[in-house]
């Protein structure tokens, strides 16, 4: 068996326009736009919504942070009490998501083994993180998952089946399948819809894994000798599910009766050839910086010329765009020769850096004084296992996958405790 398996998996009784209210997106977006998260509570308002099961990462260093963790565990236990969910024992599920721009992106809702996850680069586990770990946000999402009775995922997990025999033989004959939920989503998000995949459907998934997972087969299609199988490649979310093997590996060390729950964490597989599933790039927005003095050391430190070639990237600043190349890179990639200057800058001067997704997003935050934007060129998604299997896991916050509306949206939960 490979690290992918059934969950015994929750979902809200309630109607298709209450679950418009229930479904919110990832909570690691829109965290410069808290106004985002402010419509999204006036949506969701009295209802019972996934809202209050979770933390958005715009409140995560707020005053009140321990208070809101506090009220999402006494929400979880309240719903658990009332017994607003249906249990769907030993099943995955099937979502077919319907992006505000038509393009439809299908997955199978599902848990993952942590024992066989390991961020770490140079990681040679059957489930790898695509981008930098930075284990410095890992402590406080652990405060947040720790006492939580439930779990609900943004993780999505890529597999690299160009032949399409995991998921798109669901796809074929979908109307054998029973339908769990369809329903609009907030916020411009498009419409999702779950179909239960169980017993000989479920078998099919998993013997289709594990053909993919064949070692010979594995070396073969990369064109290498002896390397161990990378079937499961993080696309959105390794941060939660790093949190999650931490909290799994604090529960197994005390021997605590929550570790077989623990050992397991909820999330979504995707076929990296999926038509809908697109690479982007993720910008970088710094704040409250002398502006003159980083570009001055910038320029200096990464040999810095006017023109696109090579590693390039464009500067957004004092309402001009200019594009720059890299002379003196200091990584493979754009954006690692970029990140490793802004991490050394930003440890020894002022300025807040900031991850976002859409040039007019950058263009807008670089806008006031002491301000900056730096956009970057998207890779494409055809580089991503070869680079992984190859150099390990990327910079940080090399790619995203569409656009921030278009992000996985909180559905399914599983019982943690």
């Amino acid at each position: 068996m490979t690290a992918f398996t059934t969950a015994d998996i929750l979902l809200p009784k309630l109607s298709a326009e209450e679950m418009t209210k229930w479904a919110v997106v990832a909570c690691d977006q829109y965290t410069s736009e808290p106004a985002y998260w402010e419509k999204t509570a006036q949506i969701a308002g009295d209802s019972a919504s996934a809202l209050k099961l979770i933390l958005p990462e715009v409140y995560l260093e707020a005053a009140d942070a321990e208070q809101r963790i506090t009220a999402i565990n006494a929400t979880m236990q309240e719903y658990l009490a009332k017994g607003i969910f249906n249990e769907y024992k030993d099943s995955l599920i099937l979502t077919v998501r319907t992006q505000a721009d038509g393009k439809v992106r299908t997955g199978l809702v599902g848990a993952i083994d942590l024992e066989q996850y390991d961020y770490n680069k140079g990681s040679t586990s059957q489930v790898r993180a695509t981008e930098a770990t930075v284990a410095s946000r890992i402590p406080p999402r652990v405060k947040i998952r720790r006492d939580a009775a439930l779990e609900l995922p943004h993780i999505m997990i890529l597999i690299d089946d160009v032949k399409k025999t995991v998921i798109e033989p669901l796809e074929a004959r979908i109307d054998t399948l029973e339908k769990l939920y369809d329903f609009e989503l907030m916020q411009n998000g498009g419409r999702l819809a779950g179909y239960l995949v169980n017993g000989d459907d479920a078998k099919a998934v998993f013997a289709a894994l594990d053909a993919l997972a064949d070692k010979a087969d594995f070396n073969n299609r990369y064109g290498l000798s002896g390397q161990e199988v990378l079937l499961y490649a993080m696309g959105d979310g390794n941060h939660s599910l790093a949190t999650a093997k931490a909290c799994y590996e604090e529960k197994k060390a005390a021997g605590s009766p929550d570790t077989a729950l623990a050992r397991y964490a909820l999330a979504e597989v995707v076929n990296l050839h999926s038509p809908a599933l697109e690479f982007e790039a993720i910008h970088r927005v710094i704040v409250d910086v002398d502006t003159d003095k980083l570009m001055a050391e910038m320029t200096e430190a990464l040999g810095l010329v006017k023109g696109t070639d090579g590693q390039a990237f464009t500067i957004v600043l004092n309402g001009t765009e200019e594009s720059y190349t890299i002379t003196k890179p200091t990584a493979n990639l754009t954006v690692g020769s970029l990140q490793q200057f802004l991490d050394g800058y930003l440890a020894d001067n002022k300025g807040v850096i900031d991850y976002i997704h859409g040039d007019d997003v950058v263009r807008s935050l670089s806008a006031p004084a002491n301000s900056i934007g730096f956009l970057l060129h998207s890779m494409t998604k055809d580089e991503l296992f070869p680079t992984v299997i190859k150099d390990g896991a990327l910079p940080r916050k090399t790619f995203s996958m569409g656009h921030a509306h278009d992000k996985r949206f909180y559905c399914e939960a599983r019982k943690i405790r």
